[in-house]
């Protein structure tokens, strides 16, 4: 058995993530050798979003919040959130959702999802699809308006 104490996390913070999208993250699944379930604890500075708003086809994602008070925006609008707080977020467009801190404190959230392969992520303010399949070689990040059709690039056998 494998064992973390989330109390005091080491936080990775992505030195190439833009401006508004710099979060602390500590990804425990890995950590703990998971293969079905993800969870990561994030830390937010005051200003960022932890990523882009979005909603997920294969995967159903919770969001606890431990400390602070983000601000969650969601298919129905926007709303702060209190410590202790927790939200589900479906699969599909219903379960949009994307976390901001607009505070002047830090905002610490726990996020925990099925892990599932292939899995599309939908980026509605960017109109952008994303496909990961589980090969970063095959993972693919495109714009709606980039799509073809069906049969695009299809010959029949000689």
């Amino acid at each position: 058995m494998r064992r973390l104490n989330i109390r005091s996390p080491r936080f990775d913070y992505e030195a190439d993530d833009p401006a508004g999208f710099r979060s602390g993250m500590m990804r425990l699944g890995p950590l703990l050798s998971a293969s079905q379930l993800g969870l990561s604890v994030y830390e937010l500075p005051p200003g960022p979003a932890i990523c882009p708003y979005h909603y997920e086809y294969a995967e159903e994602e919770w969001r606890v919040v431990l400390e602070g008070h983000p601000t969650l925006r969601h298919a129905e609008g926007s709303d702060v959130l209190e410590p202790w707080d927790v939200v589900c977020f479906p699969r599909g467009p219903e379960g949009a959702h994307g976390v901001r801190n607009e505070t002047d404190e830090t905002v610490r959230v726990v996020m925990f999802s099925t892990v599932l392969q292939p899995a599309a992520t939908v980026y509605p303010d960017s109109d952008k699809i994303a496909i990961w399949t589980g090969n970063s070689a095959d993972d693919v990040i495109v714009r709606r308006a980039s799509g073809v059709d069906y049969w695009d690039g299809e010959t029949p056998a000689p």
